[in-house]
């Protein structure tokens, strides 16, 4: 509700703008648009209702996911929508398992050479990644290996060759992998230092427990007590996260998709915005809300997966 009245004030709205193109459209950038002109684009732009009336049609039509037609594409919100989001499903899916993939594993190795070489060396290696800005090391990932000044080891824009559709199977998947690999290091870079710093001091926490000390006690080997007895109970804060791959998926990378010249739902928010397209956005917004809930019970219904004695009756 605050999202759409502080655009619908906003200045600069859709009608504002297709009178400035009008005008310098005719030539003249003075010239005066008419009185029967301007109702047609209020009209047009379903702008010729009270801005509270506006926003209870516009509540009405979402829960048949009705969000209009788009200013800018001029073509039903819904299906802009799912044009765009292909691109930012798929970082959004490989990010998340790469990141939980490689962060679980580190941290219970981390957890299990406490205080070693091992242990110091990779959380400097982590702390330096973490500060890394990903849409900085994007521009110079692209300057050194993808044909800017340096070496040209990798495409940059879009997700697939333009002979993508003659390659056969294994020939696509490796195209993609191709143009996946400078993005998808922008996008996990910062991520795995706070999951396996999590599942670290988590593991920690779980081996000064009786029930750790009484696996210990019946002469279990270190790293099955590690790996078969704690890691399933440390698992629980590390779930916490599973549920916002879904948000991920609404938000895109605005700067990395401008980077790399990818065209998925943080690029359109972009646009969209800079656009006054507000049917566009609003949907955007709705779409993320609705993402951040289902995410939040995913992340409740890990917990159960992960620990049975967890009950929400």
């Amino acid at each position: 509700m605050v999202t759409f009245f502080v655009l619908e004030l906003a200045p600069g709205g859709p009608v504002e703008q297709k009178i400035q193109s009008l005008k310098f459209g005719s030539g003249a950038s003075g010239a005066a648009v008419s009185e029967e002109v301007i109702e047609a684009l209020n009209k047009q732009y379903g702008r010729d209702k009270p801005v509270v009336q506006r926003y209870f049609i516009w509540l009405k039509n979402i829960f048949t996911l009705d969000f209009g037609d788009s200013f800018t594409y001029e073509e039903p919100v819904i299906d802009v929508i799912i044009s765009k989001f292909p691109v930012s499903l798929q970082f959004g899916i490989i990010s998340l398992l790469l990141s939980y993939i490689i962060s679980i594993p580190l941290g219970i190795a981390k957890a299990m050479f406490q205080g070693s070489k091992f242990d110091i060396i990779t959380s400097v290696m982590l702390f330096i990644a973490y500060s890394i800005v990903p849409f900085m090391l994007g521009i110079l990932l692209i300057v050194f290996f993808a044909g800017g000044s340096f070496l040209d080891l990798f495409p940059i824009g879009g997700t697939t060759s333009d002979q993508y559709e003659f390659l056969g199977f294994w020939g696509k998947v490796g195209d993609r992998i191709h143009h996946f690999i400078l993005p998808l290091i922008c996008y996990v870079i910062g991520s795995f230092t706070t999951l396996t710093l999590l599942m670290k001091n988590s593991i920690l926490e779980e081996i000064k427990k009786d029930y750790i000390r009484t696996a210990r006690a019946k002469g279990l080997d270190e790293k099955a007590v590690y790996i078969k007895h704690a890691t399933r109970n440390a698992l629980i804060p590390v779930v916490t996260g599973v549920g916002g791959f879904l948000s991920i998926f609404f938000a895109g990378s605005i700067l990395l998709e401008q980077v790399f010249q990818l065209d998925g739902i943080g690029l359109l928010s972009y646009t969209s915005v800079m656009s006054r397209d507000y049917p566009v956005v609003m949907a955007l917004v709705f779409l993320q809300a609705i993402a951040m809930l289902l995410g939040n019970i995913i992340s409740d219904i890990a917990y159960v997966l992960v620990d049975p004695r967890i009950d929400f009756d």
